[in-house]
């Protein structure tokens, strides 16, 4: 099933607690200024780990720095969504060596498709919504293959021609497969964290 309960943003705060040498240290809630730098960090994580994992095409991506993208969703703002997308695409092209290549413009444009989608899907099903229509796996499903299809729109015109319909399958079946699983380990990992419910919505 597509449906999981996902947390709905609310209103923004700071708190803080006093430690034992009297400074202050983030308490329960963190406001966007603490979770976006986070999220980001873990974007770059994440894309390191993607680059060591071999692929049959150099722009093929399994998804997995569309985690961090993923969980911010509940708890940030569009306006931090869009940054994470934007130092995720660089950070991935710095990290791949390929920033100012063709590879870097596909990355973009996949990350671009896939945070559109998933933006859209979640303020449309699931926010503000008692009984959302749709969960994590849901939204990573969209995000996914919103992706895929850009990618596969810009090697049409830009790389293979014709022959991408001979491309699109394997693209297609990859990120159904890691869209899937991506949005089930969100749905596990929002489900079980205590640290990710201790965050305060942005939105």
């Amino acid at each position: 099933m597509l449906y999981t309960t996902l947390p709905v943003p609310y209103t923004v705060g700071m708190d803080s607690v006093s430690s034992s040498g009297g400074g202050a240290v983030p308490g329960p809630a963190a406001d966007a200024g603490r979770i976006v730098p986070f999220f980001a960090a873990l974007c770059l994580f994440l894309s390191a780990v993607e680059y060591a994992i071999p692929k049959p095409l150099p722009f093929l991506r399994l998804g997995l720095a569309n985690l961090p993208l993923l969980l911010a969703l509940p708890k940030l703002r569009i306006r931090h969504i869009l940054l994470l997308v934007l130092l995720k695409t660089v950070g991935q092209g710095i990290i791949s060596g390929t920033l100012f290549s063709y590879v870097s413009a596909f990355s973009a444009a996949g990350s671009c498709a896939s945070a559109a989608g998933m933006i859209l899907v979640y303020y449309v099903f699931i926010w503000n919504r008692s009984k959302p229509l749709l969960g994590f796996t849901g939204v990573s499903l969209t995000g996914a293959l919103c992706s895929n299809g850009a990618q596969l729109l810009l090697a049409r015109y830009l790389l293979f021609g014709s022959a991408t319909r001979y491309i699109a399958p394997v693209l297609l079946c990859t990120g159904t497969v890691t869209g899937l699983l991506l949005g089930l380990f969100a749905s596990q990992f929002a489900a079980r964290s205590r640290w990710y419910a201790s965050l305060e919505g942005a939105l």
